[in-house]
């Protein structure tokens, strides 16, 4: 199969290739991998078991490209010599046998093999003089010899050294010339052939008379092709939509397919009754039959180019009171929920909350981000720090405190040496490259640890240590590491959230215990968690709904051990509950659970970590108000809890972790106040909804749970027959105004 992209994983692929049930990969050191099915030895490690996992073949170290057919596979190493192995039974490993073969064997001796490809049981192949060759099953002359019988061996198809790239079909045959001509032979009972007639060809024949032809690939009865000006062909057998020109109809001769001339490469298999293509924009494209889901659409039959879009993944997520925020790999910020004070940052009145998803700025250089009460500040990747929402305590850093919000980034001061950030009840703390710590905004309970009690409207340091390794911010209290591993803290201490076994307020950073082996920190309302490089967790403070974790309820003045498990990994404190991570993956959580922010499916406190679920893909945790965040492995984003404000992201609250399904495409990009008039009626809707409140017409866009479009419409009114109910996002643009609302088909 053409491939469309690399394999991502712990592990990059440098070539990779899709059989019917196995996949082979070549890895940028050289080394060849397999996996999948191994029936008829097609993964070539000597074994015809299934493989669930990558596995090396051989020790070589010198593959360069890699094919993949139902059974076979074929290999090409940097020395230009081929190697096959699989099924045999027509003679198309090319060993001159029909013997099958577990192990890949040398293609007899020639090193200047340029391409494989590999059809149902036939193989062609270019060579780098131009040459082309054919060997395996030829009964309906697929081998292009001007004969039906089966070879072996490879055998060069006529003379012509003129030969660029071919790829083998079912029982077909497409090859390209350097003169950018076109060429097919075989089976072409459905016009796959592309010659307008249904004849069978045992040598190759020109299809049509354009010399503009780019690339091509072959389906099971189907052909598809781009030219050289960016259009999309394709030709034979259209019963499950897989031509991409909106019929079930046969093509005896290339038709367009899709719309533009914007298409670059476009991909299938011998066995495949589907396409998937490129466009130069990098978006996905499939077409043809779905029954198993492979195209990405919620249809059986897709009988034209469906953008797939991909769910995205997230790098650092932030919760705040009422809101979440988080940042995705392309260093993009985004932003949901309670909005009551511009805390999202996303520009739009400062009294409308946003449950999608919406981007922050057009800036990809978000680098960390952290959420207070009402306001949220954040690092970029140039070391600017920046800061929006209230500022009525000076918690912006402006150098002025204002009754009036900010519901827009703006930057605080001009220094571009900021390293994290984190955010307080009414208060901002902030480490510098330099290892300096500086704080600003509310500081009745001296939690800027300056010494005073004092509001602090621009940042001041804190002390003159420079080795601050990280610090946190609760509702009147700061605690912070240093990089000899040391715990610090200072500010409200009336539940002894400090941990110095008093409950007397702190105006400077005091230290807590004699440990130095403290690696990180975060804290709630009015308690702390921590964890140690031994893999301990610790926590004290407030305990009146078992968010420190000990198994009671009593308040603890100093560091208490959570359990007796030495492989925690990272901590989180929200307002009155804890969540935290282990090294085995697994996700735990204890403290109030009113709201079911414990995600464990219930509402009763728990005074010692319980398990949620039983995924051991967890990677990092944030903890709100009453609401969770996590990211799992491969960068997948999950919340759970209360949802008053829209910060779960979801049409109810969420007693379970919900992936944030939301495309890699921005949904929202008009604020919502600009066409607050518009809703949708009836919503939960069943057969149609309507856009009430708009004039005229809209442009429809309607996106499944996973972020995929599965129907378009020009409104107001949008037809719902055949969705499968659950939730739905509906974007509707008009003129130059666009809303995005949740929908639930019921």
């Amino acid at each position: 199969m053409l491939l469309l992209g690399l394999l991502a994983g712990t592990a990059r692929a440098q070539r990779i290739a899709v059989g019917a049930a196995h996949t082979v990969a070549i890895f940028p050191d050289g080394t060849l991998w397999t996996w999948g099915n191994g029936g008829s030895n097609q993964l070539g490690n000597s074994s015809p078991f299934n493989q669930p996992t990558p596995v090396q073949i051989g020790s070589a170290a010198s593959w360069q490209s890699v094919a993949a057919g139902q059974l076979n596979t074929a290999a090409i190493r940097t020395d230009g010599t081929l190697w096959t192995w699989g099924d045999n039974r027509s003679g198309q490993i090319g060993n001159g046998t029909t013997t099958s073969r577990p192990t890949p064997m040398q293609v007899g001796t020639d090193t200047n093999w340029k391409s494989i490809s590999i059809g149902s049981q036939h193989m062609v192949a270019v060579r780098t003089d131009g040459t082309l060759w054919a060997w395996g099953l030829n009964t309906n002359g697929q081998l292009g010899l001007s004969s039906t019988a089966s070879q072996s061996t490879p055998v060069q198809i006529g003379t012509s050294t003129a030969w660029r790239s071919a790829v083998a079909g079912s029982n077909h045959t497409v090859a390209m010339r350097t003169d950018g001509t076109l060429w097919a032979w075989g089976l072409n009972t459905n016009g796959q052939l592309g010659l307008g007639s249904t004849a069978q060809q045992t040598s190759p024949v020109q299809v049509g008379t354009a010399a503009t032809w780019r690339q091509v690939a072959t389906g099971q009865y189907f052909t598809a092709a781009i030219q050289a000006d960016g259009s999309l062909w394709a030709w034979g057998n259209n019963r499950s939509g897989q031509l991409g020109n909106g019929t079930a109809i046969n093509q005896l001769s290339p038709v367009q397919a899709g719309s533009g001339a914007t298409w670059q490469l476009v991909a299938s298999n011998a066995g495949a009754v589907h396409a998937a293509a490129l466009r130069t924009d990098g978006t996905l494209w499939t077409w043809g039959l779905n029954t198993d889901g492979q195209l990405g659409s919620g249809y059986n039959v897709q009988p034209t180019p469906f953008q797939v879009v991909v769910p995205p993944t997230w790098r650092s997520v932030a919760t705040g009171y009422d809101c979440t925020l988080a940042i995705r790999p392309d260093g993009t910020l985004w932003a949901w929920g309670g909005n009551p004070n511009g805390q999202l940052g996303i520009g739009d009145n400062i009294n409308q909350d946003q449950p999608i998803p919406t981007q922050v700025s057009s800036t990809v250089a978000w680098q960390s981000i952290a959420a207070g009460l009402f306001h949220t500040a954040a690092v970029r990747a140039d070391g600017t720090l920046w800061a929006w929402g209230t500022n009525q305590s000076g918690q912006l850093g402006s150098g002025m405190a204002s009754a009036s919000a900010q519901p827009s980034p703006v930057q605080v001061g001009t220094d571009t040496n900021w390293q994290s950030v984190a955010a307080g009840f009414a208060c901002t703390l902030a480490l510098r490259t330099d290892g300096t710590l500086w704080g600003w905004g509310s500081n009745g309970y001296g939690q800027l640890g300056n010494g005073t009690t004092t509001q602090q409207n621009a940042p001041v340091q804190i002390g003159t240590a420079t080795n601050w390794r990280s610090v946190a911010s609760g509702f009147g209290h700061t605690v912070a590491v240093r990089a000899d591993g040391t715990l610090w803290a200072w500010g409200f201490n009336a539940v002894g959230q400090l941990g110095d076994g008093t409950t007397t307020n702190q105006s400077s950073p005091i230290r807590i215990g004699t440990a130095t082996t403290w690696q990180s920190v975060s804290a709630g309302s009015y308690h702390t968690v921590a964890t140690r490089t031994d893999g301990t967790l610790w926590a004290w403070g407030q305990n009146t709904y078992g968010q420190v974790g000990v198994g009671t309820t009593a308040n603890q003045t100093t560091p208490a051990q959570v359990g007796i498990a030495t492989t925690w990994q990272n901590a989180a404190a929200g307002a009155y509950h804890s969540v935290a991570t282990r090294t085995d993956g697994t996700l735990w959580t204890w403290g109030f659970n009113g709201y079911s922010q414990l995600g464990n499916g219930l509402t009763i406190n728990q005074t010692s970590p319980v398990q949620v679920g039983i995924a051991t893909t967890w990677q990092s945790v944030a903890a709100g108000q009453y609401h969770t965040a996590a990211i799992r492995a491969g960068g997948t984003l999950w919340v759970w809890g209360s949802n008053v404000y829209g910060q779960t992201s979801q049409s109810n609250a969420n007693p379970f972790p919900i992936n944030i399904p939301y495309p890699s495409v921005t949904l929202a990009t008009a604020p919502a106040s600009a066409s607050a008039g518009w809703h949708l009626a009836p919503n939960p809707a069943q057969g149609q909804v309507q856009l009430r409140g708009l004039s005229g017409n809209a442009a429809v866009q309607l996106f499944d749970a996973q972020g995929r479009l599965v129907r378009t419409a020009t409104g107001p009114v949008v037809a719902l027959d055949g969705l499968v109910p659950g939730l739905y996002l509906l974007q509707a643009t008009a003129g130059t105004t666009t809303r995005t609302q949740r929908l639930v088909v019921e």
